[in-house]
Formats: C-alpha cells, sequence, structure tokens
C-alpha cells in the first residue's frame, strides 16, 4: 500500500509536473501565441486512481496568482496516512510570449527539492540535478507553468482551440527540456460537484520513441477555461484522475 501511495502523489501533480522527458534535444523554435492570462483563484481537485490493482485516493490544490507583471503557481498533492507528498511551483514575469518562468521547484515526497532555473540575464535554462543548458528563445515553460500558458492561449485564441488543431511548446523539466505538443480532440461534458460543465479536451501523448505516461486535460472555458479535469494514464493502463471540486479567490469575484 506504501508503494501504491507514493506512485499515485507522483503521478498526480497538477500541471504535468511528473510527466517524464525524453532524450534531451536543444533544437527548438521560439512558441509565440497571443494570450489571454486566466484570473488569480485557489483551486481544490480530488484524486482517484487504480494503481498496481489498488484503488486510491487524495486530494490536491493550486493556488494561480498574476497581475500585469508577475505570476506564480503552487500546488500541492495530499495522500491519505502520508499528508503532504508533492510541491510544485513556479514563478515569473509576464512578457511578450507569455508567461516567462524564472525558477521552476519540485519537492517529492522524502526527497530533496530540485530547480530549473530561466537564466534570463544569460538567456539560458539550467538545472540542479543535471548539466543539461538550453538557449531561451522565448515561450520556454516548466512542467506547472505550461498549463496555465495552454489556458492563456486558449482563452486568446477560442475559435481557434478546435478539434484537430496542435499547439506546440519547449518545456523544461527537472533535468531537461522537450517540445510538448498539444491536440484538441473534441467538447464534452464534465460531471463536478459545481455542476455539469462543458471542457474542451486536450490530449498530451508521449513522444513517439517513449513509453512515458500520457495526458488528458479537460478545460472549461465558462470556467474562466480552468482545468475541470486531468488524467494521466500509464503505458500499463494504470491512471491517475484529478476533478475539480472547488474554485475560491476569483479576480473579480
Amino acid at each position: 500500500m506504501k508503494t501504491s501511495l507514493l506512485r499515485l502523489s507522483l503521478a498526480a501533480a497538477l500541471c504535468c509536473s511528473m510527466l517524464t522527458a525524453s532524450a534531451a534535444t536543444t533544437d527548438h523554435t521560439a512558441s509565440k501565441y497571443k494570450i489571454d492570462l486566466p484570473p488569480s483563484a485557489d483551486l481544490t481537485y480530488a484524486i482517484q486512481a487504480k494503481q498496481s490493482g489498488i484503488t486510491l485516493g487524495g486530494e490536491g490544490s493550486v493556488k494561480w496568482q498574476v497581475d500585469d507583471k508577475r505570476f506564480s503557481v503552487k500546488s500541492e498533492t495530499r495522500a491519505m496516512l502520508f499528508g503532504k507528498i508533492l510541491e510544485a511551483s513556479s514563478e515569473g514575469a509576464i512578457d511578450s510570449f507569455g508567461l516567462a518562468p524564472t525558477l521552476f521547484v519540485n519537492k517529492r515526497f522524502r526527497k530533496e527539492a530540485t530547480t530549473t532555473t530561466f537564466h534570463r540575464d544569460s538567456g539560458t535554462i539550467g538545472f540542479s540535478e543535471s548539466s543539461e543548458s538550453y538557449p531561451i528563445k522565448g515561450g520556454e515553460q516548466d512542467r506547472t507553468s505550461i498549463i496555465w500558458q495552454l489556458i492563456s492561449v486558449a482563452r486568446a485564441a477560442p475559435q481557434q482551440f478546435k478539434p484537430g488543431s496542435d499547439w506546440t511548446f519547449f518545456v523544461a523539466g527537472m533535468r531537461d527540456a522537450e517540445p510538448w505538443t498539444f491536440k484538441v480532440i473534441s467538447t464534452e461534458k464534465i460531471k463536478t460537484p459545481l455542476g455539469d460543465l462543458d471542457a474542451v479536451h486536450i490530449f498530451k501523448a508521449p513522444p513517439p520513441d517513449a513509453k512515458d505516461q500520457q495526458l488528458d486535460i479537460w478545460l472549461a472555458p465558462s470556467l474562466e477555461w480552468y482545468p475541470v479535469r486531468l488524467r494521466f494514464t500509464d503505458p500499463n493502463k494504470d491512471f491517475v484522475e484529478q476533478t475539480l471540486q472547488q474554485v475560491s479567490n476569483k479576480a473579480g469575484k
């Protein structure tokens, strides 16, 4: 049970902080889209999972804060019996590309925190866990900021955010970075404690040469495009699913 709960905690981090990167590459282009940042909010999620044949549960929270010049995202994952077992955060500025992270921190259960630093002065991305380095060309994200950059792009271009469209970003993890491509699948109705919500289903597949988790995201246009559901699926069909329970502290509310 202890191992399964730990797997739940590691897989369930909101904003993709636990998706495994493939081989490093420095070949990337700037990703510049129009953006419309969502209002600041606190979001609470219920977590359900099947890991090694065992059904598990937990809860997650995300605190998204933004103003004209700065942003921050802080997420926590809690599992029964263990309490807080995963923390992830991203902070930075707002520039012409959207979110411009400066620091991404990931803290796993019983492990030291890892940091990914976007050195804006020197124009490079560096990692506490490896010697890899990548140039900053514009639009690069980390695994916590990427969901909020994706939301901002969707809000700015809802008519273009339609089934069949692809949206690619360069995303830094804990040790390296790679391009991530999100494909818009369809609009579906999602049941939540907040009611039945029409949500845009977006899919991120692992790279063709990798056997990583796949990620499905559902964004609700009627709820500021916040994520109302996320589902991480392993190659063996084990999964972790997060469903929105509550939204509070929205700007202007």
